[in-house]
């Protein structure tokens, strides 16, 4: 018997380096498949598609990329950024586990909206989290849509700091972007 369910999904990494993690965008349900039967997409592309199951594993039938988001995981040492910094420290005066805050370019334009986690001991690893679809991007990638098209880009950070940060950076190709692949990459 012949089971599927209809997408959107997004592109995430899987357990291992030959492998894609898809996640349902509506209900969060996870699905693996070999990377190689999606050899034309990135980290964090939204794609359209049929997950079909004659057996154990899925099939994908008619994939398309609807939007070309990238998300980018990172743990670092580099420091963090003053937007990050504020937001999170708003969050704590305040006593909340996360505080967003959007983030303007020098022309007082949108360009970013910044989320802060916080990621204390003792607590799940946020990061792990994220990147493993157990805490789903895709909320905050809807809220980002309400005042701007995607693709964006989309930054996870794991600094050596009390929080995750996640940056949905609006412009993928503007300065803002430039400047975080400089320092995160």
């Amino acid at each position: 018997m012949t089971r599927s369910t209809n997408g959107p999904f997004r592109v995430l990494p899987g357990r291992a380096d030959d492998e894609w993690l898809l996640l349902d965008v509506a209900s969060a349900d996870p699905a693996y498949l070999p990377r190689a039967s999606l050899p034309n997409v990135s980290v964090g592309n939204r794609i359209a598609g049929e997950l079909a199951w004659d057996g154990e594993e899925p099939a994908l039938v008619d994939a398309t990329v609807e939007t070309d988001t990238r998300f980018r995981f990172r743990r670092t040492d580099e420091p963090t950024f003053e937007a990050a910094r504020t937001c999170f420290e708003t969050a704590r005066a305040e006593g909340e586990a996360m505080n967003s805050r959007v983030t303007y370019g020098t022309d007082r334009n949108p360009n970013g909206v910044v989320y802060t986690f916080a990621d204390g001991p003792g607590s799940p690893d946020l990061f792990s989290a994220f990147r493993d679809g157990h805490k789903p991007l895709d909320p905050l990638i809807a809220r980002a849509a309400e005042g701007a098209d995607p693709p964006f880009s989309v930054w996870i950070l794991a600094p050596h700091e009390p929080f995750v940060a996640v940056y949905i950076v609006l412009d993928p190709d503007g300065l803002l972007e430039r400047t975080m692949a400089d320092t995160y990459d």
